[in-house]
């Protein structure tokens, strides 16, 4: 699956595993992600793709616009 932006994605790794995040971006190997929360827009986290578990979901791009909007879409995953 090809990571775009506002990708829903699992983290499979690392100490944040089990969160979900949003895809800021992406390169070859590498992604932008955010939850609203712990990482915002201002200050995101690099995770290597195979770290990432992509989710069938994808956030529009109107509500990738302020923390708190991507914070209340993640809601349910169970986001913390």
């Amino acid at each position: 699956m090809e990571f775009v932006k506002g990708l829903v994605v699992r983290s499979k790794a690392g100490h944040d595993k089990g969160r979900f995040y949003a895809v800021l971006s992406a390169t070859a190997d590498t992604a932008l992600v955010c939850d609203g929360s712990r990482r915002t827009l201002a200050n995101p986290k690099r995770k290597k793709l195979i770290h990432l578990s992509p989710t069938k979901t994808v956030i529009p791009n109107h509500i990738m616009k302020t923390n708190r909007e991507i914070y209340q879409f993640l809601q349910p995953f169970g986001c913390k």
